[in-house]
Order: structure tokens, then sequence, then C-alpha cells
């Protein structure tokens, strides 16, 4: 009841919910316009208010007595090293970090690109730029040179900040030849990159652009926070667009804040003191919301881990944190929990680790496949909440509102929208839909505080993406349908549907199905184009270690699966098994690549520098399946 009352006041009288919300900031100067209605759409929150996200990170959690409180541990299995910071600690490493920068002419307004692995260096880095009022722009560690010089461009930054090298798995990765490579084929250039050396490997140096971190840091003086108004920018995340040009999402700093913390306490039930885990990079959206900004500013021990679900050292690392840190809440994409899974079905290395500190599983990212799902319950025996939220959003559209004591869920379901979040399913003339029926998921203006209003250095592009294709609306990308109470469930993007033989059927819904076979680990199913139906369902399967099937058995297993769950129409007569999927940094399948594969169309590589031989290994295979006559540009 609590929740959906706070649902109800949130859309009935949004001015008076915000403005409650915001009572948890402390705020420079308090705002008195809350929503401001600009002519072209977009709105403004908290327009006259004054803040400082670093202080309310830090700053605030000190000067209330709060400094020995642990902010910060760092946890890297991969150099088996561990550290912790308290908030005065972190506090210090911060303001010094800021005097660096402020010492080589950075200050409010100013771009700072970071391109560095999971490393509290680059926590830090974050926060003295919001410190500052610079804008920076995380770049994920280890994208190609291309990719980051397109970001430079965009972005033009004063300072980059880097690493001497990242690690995956037991593998080093260079970054300071992938930086060099970047700015020589970026138009602008960086007046300073300062490098943090790591005992893995060092880096050279090039005077007199490139300056040791140590050495930046020396007789730097600790600096204060600078007073911002509630719409100056904190940073640009740049996600992917269909020009093949990214999009660089700009959140500002007021409503970010009012955003963050109205989720960490009502979705996510974390409260001061508490330790958190979002297990993700700071690279991504997810890092900057649920790594750094929110649970630092909710006065939560936030986990930093430099690692993977797997062989660092084996699928039990992430029990083995939880137990460690008597970690209360973690959010994590499904296809860690899908690996863990593949290398671990009957939990034996779960077993081990007492998680009992553990209250709640969130996951979000793609979707979250019903196998998945009652395995990784059925092994915790704790919730298991399926949320839904993008780049753009910064924070959760729908989720269970944990905080006001909601539980009740619906497998499949992302759950119900969040206050603030008016959730909608569209037919292509903009009508509504009715319950159940498919449609493009949109969410009705205004938009709710943290939500990205615009585009960095391109304010019509953003019209043109996200307000353009039904007024009044947002335009989400996400297909999908609300059922009769209000629970909503996404079943991809909305190029993710493919029409055989004139049935918009989704391959979700496929995957959905497909990943119930108790030999497949993970799966896509992507659509290719056939002369006779339009397009034609396919299956890459990952199969679970120590799977024993051969192709044709598992081929015709699933083709009769599909048949039983979904119908004839959907035409799903191939299945290929396939030695790895090609993901982003953030776990999400490279499905729009695998399309233009299996069509035959040139493709371009893909950002991140492992996926590779991945592409290669595919496309090979679809060859020989007689499939795909593909080329990468």
């Amino acid at each position: 009841m609590q929740a959906m009352n706070a649902r109800q006041a949130a859309e009935n009288t949004p001015e008076h919910f915000w403005a409650k919300a915001a009572e948890q900031v402390d705020w420079f100067k308090k705002p008195n316009q809350v929503l401001l209605s600009n002519p072209d759409g977009t709105h403004q929150w908290f327009a006259d208010g004054e803040l400082n996200t670093c202080y309310l990170a830090l700053d605030r959690h000190v000067e209330a007595g709060q400094g020995d409180r642990l902010a910060l541990i760092y946890d890297s299995p991969v150099t088996q090293s561990k550290k912790t910071y308290t908030y005065q600690q972190l506090l210090d490493e911060v303001s010094h970090f800021a005097g660096a920068l402020k010492r080589l002419g950075v200050g409010k307004g100013d771009g700072v690109i970071i391109y560095m692995p999971m490393v509290p260096e680059a926590g830090i880095a974050m926060l003295a730029c919001a410190r500052l009022g610079a804008v920076h722009s995380v770049v994920f560690g280890g994208f190609a040179p291309h990719e980051l010089a397109v970001r430079i461009d965009d972005a033009k930054p004063k300072i980059l900040l880097t690493a001497s090298c990242g690690i995956e798995f037991d593998r080093v990765i260079e970054y300071k030849p992938l930086v060099d490579a970047a700015i020589e084929e970026a138009q602008h250039q960086p007046e300073k990159v300062i490098v943090l050396q790591r005992p893995q490997a060092n880096a050279t140096l090039n005077d007199p652009m490139d300056l040791d971190w140590h050495e930046a840091l020396k007789g730097a003086e600790p600096t204060g926070c600078t007073a911002l108004q509630s719409t100056d920018p904190l940073y640009i995340m740049y996600t992917s667009g269909t020009t093949g040009k990214p999009k660089g999402v700009l959140r500002d700093n007021g409503s970010h804040a009012v955003a963050l913390l109205y989720a960490l306490r009502n979705v996510y039930n974390m409260q001061e003191g508490d330790a958190w885990w979002g297990i993700s990079d700071i690279g991504w959206v997810v890092g900057h919301s649920f790594i750094i900004y929110g649970p630092l500013m909710g006065g939560c021990t936030s986990v930093f881990y430099e690692g993977k679900p797997v062989r660092t050292p084996d699928a039990g690392a992430f029990w083995r944190v939880i137990q460690e840190y008597q970690v209360k809440g973690i959010f994590c994409a499904p296809t860690a929990f899908r690996a863990i899974r593949k290398e671990d079905p009957e939990g034996e290395l779960f077993k081990r680790y007492d998680v009992s500190s553990l209250k709640h599983i969130f996951v979000a990212g793609e979707k979250l496949d019903s196998p998945t799902y009652h395995w990784l319950h059925e092994l915790s025996q704790k919730p298991v909440y399926d949320h839904w939220w993008q780049t753009e959003t910064g924070w959760p559209v729908t989720a269970p509102l944990t905080g006001l004591g909601e539980t009740d869920i619906r497998a499949g379901s992302t759950n119900r929208c969040v206050p603030g979040y008016n959730v909608q399913v569209l037919r292509p003339d903009g009508t509504q839909a009715e319950a159940n029926e498919m449609g493009s998921i949109a969410i009705k203006l205004p938009l709710p505080p943290g939500v990205a209003q615009t585009l960095w250095g391109d304010h019509q592009r953003y019209l043109n993406a996200y307000l353009g294709t039904f007024p009044g609306y947002y335009h989400t990308g996400d297909g999908g349908y609300i059922d009769e109470a209000g629970f909503v469930y996404i079943m991809g993007r909305t190029d993710d549907v493919i029409n055989v033989s004139g049935h918009r059927l989704s391959t979700g819904e496929m995957e959905e199905v497909v990943a119930t076979h108790p030999a497949v680990a993970e799966c896509a199913v992507i659509g290719v184009a056939d002369e006779l139906k339009g397009q034609l369902p396919i299956g890459l399967i990952l199969l679970k270690d120590g799977a024993n099937i051969s192709h044709d058995t598992l081929e015709k297993e699933l083709i009769a699966l599909v048949r039983e769950k979904i119908g004839a129409l959907a035409c799903f007569q191939r299945a290929l098994v396939v030695k790895r999927l090609p993901k982003t940094r953030s776990g999400k399948i490279l499905r729009a690549v695998l399309r233009k594969i299996a069509d035959g169309q040139d493709y371009a590589p893909p950002s991140t520098i492992d996926d590779l031989s991945i592409l290669t290994e595919i496309t090979e295979q679809l060859r020989e399946a007689g499939i795909s006559e593909t080329k990468s540009e």
C-alpha cells in the first residue's frame, strides 16, 4: 500500500512529491523552483538550487562525524590486493587530487576524460572532477583507440586520465599505447595526460604532455567544493547511436542527486552504514550511479571490485566477497550469473560461503531469463528482483520498492513503475495499447529528476531520438507490454522484433524459451533475412560445461520447445552451438552486429577490442552453415 501511494502521489502531484524528496539533499542554496517546462518538451528540475555532488558524497558525512565509517572497499582478485578508505581518507584523497587538477587549470565546465580500469583512483578522479565542477566522461578502459578518439573529439577534454594497464583475468592490457594512438587520431588534443603507473606494466611517458599520477599530486593543496547550479553538468556518458556516432548523455547535478538518493533508499532499501555492491564497471552508468555517487551520497560502504564472476579465481568469487564484507544488497547483470551457473550449476562453490548478510539481489542490464532467475533464487534463497532502466534515465524506471516494503513480483517482469515514471505501451500510431498487448515502451512527460534532458553538444539529436517518435512521450527504444496489474514486461529493443510471414515476434521471447533447455547456458536469437518469409529466427547457443548432447539432437529439441511454447508460426528451425557470445563490457550481447553478420551485411568492428576474435569465430560458423557471407569493415 505504501508503495502504491508513493506512485500515485508522484503522478498526481509531482512537484510536491519531488520537493519533499529533495529535502534529503544538503543544498548550498535550496531551490524554490521545483519544475520548469521548456517549449521543446524538455524540463528542468530544481533550476535555482545550488549544491555540489562531491560534497554530498563525502564532506557532509565527515562534517556529521562519520569520517571513520568505511566508504570504499577495493577488492582486486586479479592483482591479489585489497584496500579500504574511510570517508575521511577518501575525502583527503579526492580534495588533494582536485587540487592537482586545479593547478593544471581544470575548473568549472572543463572536460576531463577518465580512461581507467577498476582501480580506486578512477573513482577518486570522478569525485575530484565533481568537486571542481569539471565535466567528466569515463570511457571504459580497453576501448579501441578509434572509439576513444571519437569521444576525445566530442568531449574536448582539457585533461585525460589513464593508467598504465588494465587486467582481464590474467592478461595485462597496456593502455598507454591505446591512448597514444587515440590522441594521434583525434582532432582535439588534451593539454595533459596523467598516467597512473601500475606494477603490472610500466608506461612510457611522453614529454611534455604526459605526467606521472603521483608526481602530479606532489605539493598539491586540498581544494574545497565549487558551488554549482542544479542544472550544471556533472558528467557525459556515451552510449551507442544508430548513426555510428555515440550519443553523449548529459547528467546534471541537482536532479541526479535527488533521484539517486530516492532510489538508494526506496528501491534498494540501503541505509547509512550498509555494505552495498554494485557489480559493474565505472565505465557504465551503473558504475556512476551505484558504485560511486549513489552509495556514497547515501552514507553506505561501496564495494569496488576489479575481477570477474568466474576465473578470478573461480565461480565462487561473488559469494566470497559477499561473505567477507557482509554485503547487504547487490546489483548485477544476468550474464554474470549465467557464467556462474555454467561453471557451478549445482552450487558447490556457493555452499562454501556464508551469505546470510545478503538481503536481496537486483539484476538489470538485459533480460533476466526464467532458468537463471529460478536457479539463482533456489540456490541463494534470497529475493531476486529484476528491474529496468537505461543509460539515459540514470536510475531505475521499473522496480519493486523494497524500501517501502514492496515484495510482490512476477517472474518475467521488471516489475511496476518507480514513482515519477509513467510508463505506457504505445502502438505505432501512438495510441495506447491494451493490457498484455505488445508495443513500444514509452514514458509520458515530464520525465522525473535524474533523467537526461539533452545530449552533449547536440540537443536536436536528443529531441529527434527520444521525443520525436511519440509527441508527449520519451521513446525508450524498447518493446514489451504491461499486464492488467501494472507489471511491465520488457521483451527487448524494438529492433529485436522480427517479422515472420507478417507475424511480429519477439526474439527475446524465443530466447526465454530456448534458455529453459537443460543443456543451454546462454543464447541469442536473431532474425535472418528470408526471401519467402521476410525473416527467420536462428539460435546461437552456448552450452553448459559438461553438457553431453549432439548438435542434431539439441537442434531438434529446441525446435520442438519453441513450437510448443510459442507455436509453429515462429518458424524456429536452426540452432548453432558457439564457443562464446560477443558482448559489450556491460554484458549485453551484441545482437545488432550478429544480425548484420547473419544477413551478410558489412559491420563496423565493436568498441571492445576483445570481441573481434569472437565475431570472427561466429562468422566462420555461420558461413559453414550456409547462412552468412559477411565481412568486417
